[in-house]
């Protein structure tokens, strides 16, 4: 039995390491429903979920500050967003009614979804984005990623699609940029948010460090290849975590309630 639960959790491993390596994005997807099926408390799985993204970035970050891919000034500017907004989110979290936010989110992952597939068959078309001055653009951002952040304290997301969406709608960059920098802004959130979750004590911290530990390295490798790959696969690869987050999104709602 545990050398089964040691496989799963490797194979987690890989598949966090890979998510976030390639995508910037949130290793929730996959450790959040194994773990529910495992029978664990849905908030240790969040809580479990945030630590795992913490331990994953790590090495991301420095994969894509090595290939000189990570605006930093931005992800600091979104992650202190978002650090912000998890603070406001673990205070307003009793009183928020989350089924509308959960509505707009998939709504926003559907649009996303479209996006990137569509953009990857049309990578010499321009990046549409809103035109704005560096600065105002920067300070948008930062406007942006309080909500990023109040999804994370409010429902533990890390935001790592989310940041993505919001560089993709003020900034023009290389995609491999956009993870670079998503992943640094989802580091800082993630920390903000598993600290909220430790603070309640709903965190499995062997399941965390053992999934972890096999994502730092998956996620190194996982890292130097997405810096290797066409732009167009990397936009293919963002579109399946969408439509993968929306499955997820639609399978709450409708059947969890």
């Amino acid at each position: 039995m545990f050398i089964l639960l040691y496989i799963l959790f490797l194979i987690i491993g890989v598949a966090v390491g890979a998510i976030t390596g390639i995508t910037g994005s949130s290793g929730v997807v996959v450790v959040v429903p194994v773990l529910s099926y495992m029978g664990i408390n849905f908030k240790t799985d969040i809580g479990t979920s945030l630590l795992v993204d913490v331990i994953t970035t790590t090495i991301v970050i420095y994969v894509y500050l090595k290939k000189k891919t990570l605006n930093i000034i931005l992800g600091l500017i979104m992650g202190t967003g978002a650090l912000i907004g998890a603070q406001v989110g673990a205070n307003i979290a009793h009183i928020v009614p989350i089924l509308p936010l959960e509505i707009v989110f998939t709504i926003m992952m559907g649009y996303m979804a479209y996006y990137t597939i569509h953009k990857s068959y049309h990578m010499d078309s321009p990046m549409k984005h809103i035109n704005l001055n560096r600065n105002f653009a920067l300070f948008a951002g930062f406007l942006l990623s309080i909500p990023v952040g109040m999804l994370t304290g409010i429902i533990g997301t890390s935001g790592g699609v989310l940041f993505i969406f919001i560089i993709i709608l003020l900034f023009t960059m290389k995609v491999q940029n956009m993870v670079g920098t998503a992943t640094l802004a989802m580091f800082i959130s993630a920390s903000s948010g598993a600290f909220g979750y430790y603070r309640i004590g709903h965190i499995d911290y062997i399941a965390a460090i053992l999934i972890g530990a096999v994502a730092l390295i998956s996620g190194y490798y996982f890292s130097i290849l997405a810096h290797k790959l066409d732009q167009k696969y990397i936009y293919r690869f963002l579109g399946v975590i969408f439509i993968l987050v929306i499955i997820g999104e639609i399978f709450k709602i409708t059947i969890l309630g």
